[in-house]
């Protein structure tokens, strides 16, 4: 994303590396919490309130353990779903109404495997291989819900992992 709109996220606030650039004359934020996961609410709340911007004018964008790698599901509010930094995100603003941007990575191939370190572990040959157009995708993703609202964003990309975007 910061790529797309030639944003430099270098700059170090809120416990977190900050980018700024502008999307049709208006002021977009590119942020990448530092904290751990479940404190990264502290984080965007501070940045929110540094720029006076609403939850409105948020897009929150987690990985997903319940959805296949690779998937794209964008949502205008909901729960947590166990996600420790949209938990976060939650307590922190007092309400669940933001827009997120899931990008699904897929449950671990065993079921006892520890969920923390599955999160953490290196990707596999081709997901790396296909990394690149899953981050394409939810870049078009993001600039759908800048340029058009998360109404249309998400029926343009909530769909089957099989269906062309």
């Amino acid at each position: 994303m910061a790529e797309r709109l030639g944003i430099k996220a270098n700059h170090s606030r809120h416990n977190s590396v900050i980018g700024k650039g502008y999307l049709k004359g208006e002021p977009v934020y590119l942020q990448q919490p530092l904290t751990y996961m479940n404190r990264s609410g502290m984080a965007v709340k501070a940045l929110l309130n540094e720029v006076a911007a609403g939850r409105e004018n948020l897009i929150v964008v987690v990985d997903d353990l319940d959805l296949p790698f690779g998937r794209i599901r964008i949502k205008a509010s909901g729960g947590s779903g166990g996600h420790n930094g949209l938990k976060s995100l939650i307590q922190e603003l007092g309400t669940q109404e933001f827009a997120r941007l899931r990008i699904g990575i897929g449950r671990p191939g065993h079921p006892e495997q520890d969920v923390s370190d599955y999160v953490l572990e290196k990707w596999s040959a081709s997901e790396r291989s296909a990394l690149p157009g899953v981050l394409d995708t939810a870049a078009d993703a993001l600039l759908c819900f800048l340029n058009e609202g998360v109404v249309e964003a998400a029926n343009r990309f909530n769909r089957e992992a099989t269906d062309e975007q």
